[in-house]
């Protein structure tokens, strides 16, 4: 970080007390975000942190990936979110391995991964070290050797000939492609009674924080109301996580986030050139304002995305760690894929054996420090705990912003483009640390900086 890139965040505090002819500095995006079905407290300042155990390490084991816990606790993450951990269907299995999604038992563990003894110890290991542990669960569909498809086959969608059918895309008719599993028909209300009993037992009996719902946009709106009065009974302080962009499991109060796929597509293509930061800032007017209460989950990759379209550098390139600064301090909860810290740079098997191949964490630093930051600085702390957006410019690469909360104030300066870019300061200002070197910044007016491609800067500032 060069002594010009600190004096660009005091560019952005002069800029506060000056409006241009649009207006644009000074105005304020956020949403109402409502005290009403609010996020757990304890997750104010969570990241969360999701596990590929098959691919983690060489084993593909709960136990070989326990041995990670303390390590993950040291990088700051808080919310542990373990993919599925359930026994894998092996008809129509895709690959040797079969998918993680096309489930058997929601009880049982995966004898691959492990004993249901080791789950139980990796829970108890993970709430020792002071974090939580959210499950990843398939309410959509089954794996075809459920044990629901002999015993209760109206369990399950039929088509017109009375056969079971994977599930349907009901924009096109036709099928998703998810061959490997059948869809589950909500129309059925014991079909729904033995799901939420499921569901039940992992967080009365073996105490988990919470569900990451996947494909939640699949199932009605109405089983979400009532599995949270249902689970709500029994530990009020779940945190729910929904696979979906549909602001009613927000606004309807029973998720406390969803995915932001919308920012995550915008990133992408921002960093190759086929958008830019009226983009991003069109998407906050337009989609964010939609959802009036609660988080929308943001990230640089995920399973789906790493597998299917390639890992955060291949995808980013050299822009990577600039949008994982800008996951990290805007408002929502960020999320951190397995291997981030490495960092993962291959597009790791779906259905079959992998290895993340841990050796450097390169970046282990980098996102210590951002991580640290949102969890120990109000000002970044997720909604409604957290300070709202207040934008400080309107060009079109650089996006600067700052968020304010209880005294504190945290500045943050992004160049969005694989160009340089000048910006220019009109008044002096002192006060800020750089949260990257823990070094003063100060400024002296009447002078013109230069912000390097995918540059950032965050600035701190506290009572």
């Amino acid at each position: 970080m060069t002594v010009n890139k600190y004096i660009i965040i005091l560019m952005l505090l002069a800029l506060l007390s000056c409006k241009d002819k649009n207006n644009q500095l000074t105005k304020t995006i956020e949403t109402n975000h409502s005290m009403g079905y609010q996020l757990p407290e304890w997750a104010k300042g969570s990241t969360i942190y999701e596990v590929n155990i098959r691919q983690y390490t060489p084993e593909g084991t709960i136990n070989a990936f326990s041995d990670h816990i303390p390590r993950l606790k040291d990088l700051g993450v808080e919310i542990i979110w373990l993919m599925p951990v359930f026994p894998i269907s092996e008809t129509k299995k895709k690959g040797s391995l079969g998918s993680y999604y096309a489930v058997t038992d929601f009880t049982a563990v995966n004898p691959a991964f492990g004993t249901k003894q080791d789950l139980i110890n990796l829970i108890d290991k993970i709430h020792a070290y002071k974090m939580k542990v959210i499950l990843d669960w398939v309410p959509n569909h089954t794996g075809w050797d459920h044990k629901w498809i002999k015993q209760h086959p109206d369990y399950y969608t039929k088509d017109r000939s009375g056969n079971i059918t994977d599930p349907i895309d009901p924009n096109t008719g036709k099928s998703h492609g998810w061959s490997d599993v059948a869809d589950l028909n909500y129309d059925n209300q014991d079909m729904r009674k033995s799901m939420t009993a499921d569901l039940v037992h992992w967080v009365k009996d073996h105490h988990i924080d919470g569900y990451r719902m996947d494909i939640a946009f699949g199932v009605p709106l109405d089983f979400w109301k009532t599995l949270k009065d249902t689970i709500e009974k029994i530990n009020p302080n779940l945190f729910m996580l929904a696979e979906s962009e549909d602001p009613a499991h927000l606004n309807e109060e029973v998720f406390h986030a969803c995915y932001g796929w919308g920012l995550h597509h915008i990133m992408n293509d921002i960093a190759n050139g086929k958008k830019n930061l009226n983009d991003y800032r069109n998407w906050r007017n337009e989609q964010l304002s939609k959802y009036q209460k609660g988080n929308l989950m943001h990230f640089t990759t995920n399973h789906d995305e790493n597998s299917w379209n390639g890992s955060e550098k291949e995808r980013m390139g050299d822009a990577y760690k600039t949008f994982s600064v800008l996951v990290q301090t805007i408002d929502g909860i960020p999320l951190v894929y397995s291997g981030q810290e490495e960092p993962l740079t291959k597009r790791l098997e779906f259905f079959e054996k992998d290895d993340i191949g841990y050796k450097n964490f390169a970046d282990t630093k980098f996102l210590k420090t951002i991580i640290n930051l949102k969890k120990q600085n109000p000002a970044l702390w997720n909604m409604p705990y957290g300070g709202v957006i207040q934008p400080l410019n309107d060009d079109d690469n650089i996006y600067a912003f700052k968020r304010e909360k209880d005294g504190n104030t945290v500045y943050v300066i992004i160049n969005l483009s694989n160009q340089d870019r000048k910006l220019k300061l009109s008044k002096s200002l002192t006060g800020m640390k750089d949260i990257f070197t823990n070094t003063a910044i100060e400024y002296k007016v009447g002078e013109e900086y230069l912000l390097s491609p995918w540059d950032y800067i965050i600035g701190i500032k506290s009572i």
